[in-house]
């Protein structure tokens, strides 16, 4: 079975009308000269740490990737796409040329492939799944075979693939799949703080929940790293007593829970923060306490950090900086 590829056009689709025009796909990377000599993977990845060396390892790696499979994986009666967002039209066509090195064509996009467009399709006929698997960013990917059976159906004036009421869930679907990988990653740079950056990213959550804090100086703290209260002083009520424990591998147990509730006092309430998490024991002696306690491991941090990032002041932005994405109320 022939593969099936999508390459795009440039950042912003910038040049889908030469790749119509000249019947080609092409891709740049024009500072590593003619390639059409590279014959193995190593020789390429020595070939693109030589060329652009102030690059993340990443950032090569995967551009070699793509290089590679450009000049030595795309072969001819290949299935191959490309985007016009201006038109909001995918063309489709066949690979039909072995890879070229041409700098003539289009400027900064030397390595060509000629194609044999056959149809375009709009992206507004494509089903939810199908036009998230062709919103990828990368410069060139392999397509599924769904994708490609729903772009040739549509392609001939057939109906779509999957019946149009699906869309909503699969649209939620990857939604919540998105919205989970975010939470991973935003989990990565929390665990990668330092204990007093920890502290402080606590503190900055609770600041922007309304509440103002005193934060223990470094050294002992006594049972408690940050006092949390509507005045900051710790005189109005609710005043919150707070335990920062950062060792992701660390889990917390029954006897470190035990005694922090044994150093509150009447009217406190506690906060135990533990990024390893905490045991089942643990949990019961919160449950139990005779003051009001709740546990917080990493997953709930990064959830009350997401849930009031608008609010947090920059300090506490600097230690995680994120950013907001819009995503559609509805599809």
């Amino acid at each position: 079975m022939a593969a099936a590829w999508m390459v795009r056009a440039g950042e912003g689709c910038e040049v889908i009308e030469e790749f119509e025009k000249q019947s080609c796909v092409a891709i740049g990377w024009h500072e590593l000269g003619d390639i059409s000599g590279v014959k193995t993977a190593e020789e390429l990845r020595s070939l693109m740490d030589r060329t652009f060396p102030e690059w993340k390892p990443r950032k090569r790696q995967v551009s070699t990737s793509m290089v590679f499979k450009f000049l030595h994986d795309f072969s001819l009666g290949d299935f191959v796409a490309s985007y016009n967002s201006d038109t909001r039209q995918y063309l489709i066509g066949t690979i039909a040329g072995e890879h070229v090195y041409d700098t003539a064509p289009i400027p900064h996009y030397p390595n060509i492939r000629q194609v044999t467009w056959t149809g375009k399709v709009d992206r507004d006929d494509l089903t939810v799944e199908s036009r998230n698997s062709l919103g990828a960013i990368c410069t060139l990917f392999a397509l599924n075979h769904d994708v490609v059976s729903e772009l040739s159906a549509l392609a001939e004036g057939k109906a779509p693939v999957k019946e149009p009421e699906a869309d909503e869930a699969e649209f939620d679907s990857i939604r919540q799949e998105v919205i989970g990988r975010s939470h991973e990653f935003i989990k990565d740079l929390v665990q990668k703080l330092d204990w007093d950056e920890m502290q402080e990213l606590v503190a900055g959550i609770l600041r922007a929940m309304g509440y103002k804090t005193t934060v223990s100086p470094k050294g002992s703290d006594r049972g408690k790293d940050i006092v949390a209260s509507p005045d900051g002083l710790g005189l109005d009520q609710p005043r919150i007593r707070v335990e920062v424990k950062h060792r992701p591998k660390d889990q917390m147990g029954a006897p470190q829970v035990r005694s922090f509730i044994g150093a509150l006092r009447q009217n406190d309430k506690g906060l135990y923060v533990s990024s390893g998490g905490f045991s089942r024991e643990a949990h019961y002696e919160a449950e139990r306490a005779q003051v009001p306690v709740t546990l917080l491991d990493l997953d709930d941090v990064v959830g009350l950090l997401t849930q009031h990032y608008e609010n947090v002041d920059i300090n506490t932005r600097t230690l995680v900086p994120l950013r907001k994405v819009y995503w559609p109320a509805s599809s």
